[in-house]
Order: C-alpha cells, then sequence, then structure tokens
C-alpha cells in the first residue's frame, strides 16, 4: 500500500540519525515525520482502553453488583501492575529498545481490553485490568525515550503536547462514542471492538520503525549513572511528587466523571457521554495549544525553566480552584468547573514530561520517565480507594472533590520547592556491553 511505503521512507532519516547517536538525537528531523503522530495515537488508544471502564461503570455496576468500593477496586488494580513495570519498562526502552517495547505493551494491553468483555464477574475484571495495566506500562517510558533522544528542548512542548492531546481524545472517546454505543450495543461488545481496533496500531508502527528499532540495539555507548545515582537527585522527587498529585486529580476525574454525573447529578448517561466527551475534548485541545505556545515561549527568548515551571505551576493552581467550585457549586457550576479543570490539566501536562525529559537527558529518559510516571501513578492505586471508600461512606462526592483539590496544590512543592532550574543534570557514563 501507497501509505506504508511512505512511512518506511519517511523511516530512513529516522535510521540515518541513530547510526550517529551523538548527532541523532537532538535532531527534529531526526525522528522521522510520522513516529511523533504516531506516539500520540498510540497514547489515544491507550487511554480509550484504560478509560472504558469509567464509562461502563454505570452499566457494570447495576449488571454485575458492584458496590463503589469494588468500582474503586477495579480503577486501582490498573495501577498495582502498572505502577511497577514503570521502571521494568523504562529499562527494557533503553536495553532491548523504545520501539519494540512499545509495540508489545500495546498488543499485551489490546488483547486485555478485547478479553474484559468476556468477563463474567469482579474476580476476572480485576485479572484482566492488572493485565492491561502491565502492557500500559510500556507507553511513556517508551516515548520519554524516543522524544528526549530525537529532540532538542524547546520542541518538546509540542511534542508532548500532542501526545498529552492524544490523552485527552482517548477518554473523550471512550466517554462519548463509548457510551453511546454501549446504550446500543452493551457494553461487552464496546469492549472487544475497542481491544481488536486497537491491535490494528502495530501495522503502521512496524511500517515506519521496523528499520530504526533493528538498529536501536545494537548501537554501543555507556550505561549512564546507576540506579543509586538517580534516586539521590532531588529533582527526581521533585517531579514525582508533582507528577503524583496531578495524576492523583487527573485519575479522579478520568475514572469517576461518568458516576458522578449520572449517580450524584442525576443526568442521564447519554447526557454524561456529551458533557464528559466535551471535557476531555477541552483537555486534549488545551494540551496541544500548551504546547505549541509553551514552545513559542521558549523560542522566543525565556529560559526554558521559567516556561515549564510557570505552566505546570499554573495547571495545579487551577486544578485546585476548579474542583473546589465543582464540589460546592451547583450542577451547572460545578459542570462548567469542570471544564475549567480540563484546561487546566491541559497547561500541565506537558509540561510534567517535558521537565523530566529536560533533566534526564537523551540517555537517560527512559528510565527517569519509569521512575517518574512509576511514583506519580501511585495516584491511581490509592486514588479510587480513597474515593470510593469516602462515597460509600458519605454517601456523596463532596469530601472526594475537596480531598483531590487539596493534593493539587500539594504538587506544587515539588515543582517549584526541589527542582531549582529545568536544565538537563550532569550525570557519569559507565561504559558497558550493551544488553540485548
Amino acid at each position: 500500500m501507497l501509505w506504508i511505503r511512505n512511512l518506511r521512507d519517511r523511516d530512513l532519516r529516522l535510521t540515518s540519525a541513530i547510526a550517529d547517536p551523538n548527532a541523532a538525537g537532538r535532531s527534529a528531523s531526526g525522528i522521522g515525520a510520522a513516529v511523533v503522530p504516531l506516539l500520540a495515537l498510540s497514547f489515544f488508544i491507550n487511554f480509550v482502553d484504560r478509560g472504558t471502564l469509567a464509562t461502563a461503570a454505570p452499566f457494570m455496576k447495576d449488571q454485575l453488583q458492584l458496590s463503589s468500593t469494588q468500582i474503586g477496586v477495579l480503577f486501582s488494580a490498573f495501577s498495582w501492575s502498572y505502577v511497577p513495570a514503570q521502571i521494568l519498562a523504562g529499562w527494557m526502552a533503553e536495553r532491548l529498545n523504545p520501539y519494540r517495547t512499545l509495540a508489545m505493551g500495546l498488543a499485551l494491553w489490546s488483547a486485555a481490553t478485547a478479553a474484559s468483555g468476556l468477563a463474567t464477574g469482579f474476580l476476572t475484571l480485576l485479572v484482566l485490568r492488572i493485565i492491561l495495566g502491565l502492557g500500559e506500562s510500556a507507553a511513556f517510558p517508551s516515548g520519554a525515550k524516543l522524544l528526549a533522544q530525537h529532540l532538542p528542548s524547546h520542541k518538546l512542548g509540542s511534542a508532548n503536547g500532542l501526545i498529552a492531546a492524544g490523552m485527552g481524545l482517548g477518554p473523550a472517546f471512550a466517554t462519548f462514542v463509548g457510551g453511546l454505543l454501549m446504550a446500543g450495543i452493551g457494553w461487552r461488545m464496546v469492549f472487544i471492538l475497542f481491544g481488536l481496533a486497537s491491535l490494528a496500531w502495530l501495522a503502521p508502527w512496524h511500517a515506519c520503525t521496523r528499520r530504526a528499532s533493528a538498529l536501536a540495539g545494537k548501537q554501543p555507548g555507556g550505561s549512564g549513572p546507576p540506579l543509586r545515582s538517580l534516586i539521590r537527585r532531588k529533582e527526581l522527587w521533585g517531579a514525582c511528587l508533582g507528577h503524583f498529585c496531578a495524576n492523583y486529580a487527573f485519575y479522579f476525574v478520568v475514572s469517576w466523571l461518568p458516576l458522578y454525573l449520572v449517580k450524584e447529578r442525576g443526568l442521564s448517561v447519554a447526557h454524561m457521554a456529551k458533557i464528559g466527551g466535551l471535557i476531555f475534548l477541552v483537555f486534549a485541545a488545551s494540551s496541544f495549544l500548551a504546547g505549541q505556545l509553551s514552545d513559542r515561549w521558549v523560542r522566543g527568548g525565556a529560559s526554558t525553566s521559567r516556561v515549564r515551571k510557570t505552566c505546570v505551576i499554573s495547571a495545579h493552581l487551577g486544578t485546585a480552584a476548579s474542583l473546589g467550585a465543582a464540589a460546592i457549586g451547583s450542577v451547572n457550576v460545578s459542570v462548567a468547573s469542570l471544564f475549567c479543570a480540563a484546561v487546566a490539566f491541559g497547561l500541565g501536562t506537558q509540561s510534567v514530561y517535558a521537565i523530566g525529559q529536560t533533566l534526564a537527558g537523551p540517555q537517560l529518559a527512559g528510565r527517569w520517565i519509569g521512575i517518574q510516571s512509576s511514583v506519580g501513578n501511585l495516584a491511581g492505586i490509592v486514588g479510587p480507594l480513597i474515593t470510593g471508600a469516602v462515597v460509600d461512606r458519605s454517601g456523596q462526592y463532596y469530601w472526594a472533590f475537596i480531598i483531590t483539590a487539596a493534593v493539587a496544590i500539594t504538587g506544587i512543592v515539588g515543582w517549584g520547592a526541589l527542582i531549582t532550574k529545568v536544565e538537563t543534570l550532569k550525570w557519569k557514563t559507565v561504559p558497558v556491553a550493551r544488553c540485548l
């Protein structure tokens, strides 16, 4: 097919860049025209597949007779494997290579999504959510490694903004299209359909990156500093704290929005699907625009540190204010506040990853983001459990919103106090034979 042949032609630029690791990587042209869009598409698929459970929750809660606490456990179970596997995925992205790591992860999580449509009860869903998290753990370390290796710092905002747009469009699609499909054909068929459709991404990814993937594992080089050198840096823990607090708020909205709108605010499933879909579309648009504008700000002469920290701290403040207003307002105020929270999510998400990629540098971005994302996604374990227990105990979502707003404010400590300046840290390289 012509489009696959075009992807193969574009791949030649990427393979030539990999042949010279020192030059490869900091060139925008070295990554190939199709790689960043395909990365963004993989994150769209990633968030469709993980977000489908939230959309199906109102149907499954009644049909499978699940409590809010059990729903919270299912949301949390995704992160039981997702969190520790991030570190393994970061190692694989650097030692195997990021292309293959991402492809293997997507194949696994797509299969788990499709199999969820055959689940008969809580235990089966629990096991499949754990498998889903294991597969999806490959996405962020692999993507971070590719971007940090091939893009200069003043282009990381745009690239991460496009990927974050995929992260927003995924829940939008899962909520809006998934919700409408579930109302028509049932939640089981939607899981099967989405899982099988996700596997189609592997064809263009293989066509675009197969030569680069084959060469990536053959490049000699140092292993970088040992793990203990990374975990001694306060900048890493600042990024971890900030990432955790940002994720706590984001997962709260992604996981509980459908149930909140239907059960607490009394919206119909169709109305919920429209509002929820629009909220995530706003997040996607905000992410894309924030990435573009932040890079333009850097090119205009502002320091990378000032731009990234301004964006991410403003995002935490906006998130906390929006969720606080949603907790105490009327239905209309609550919905409007959730749209404001979506804008704040988009403002900060591209900087969350660009900061880590910049601090780590091209050699260590896979491991750094693996650790950062692993700690950050602990929010996916504790957040749903806390929210589910609070809702069951209080019978409403008020305190769940207040707790989430307080956590969002705490993230400012990580980005503002523990990270002094956003610039690549100095690392010592240890020459070793490369593991294949």
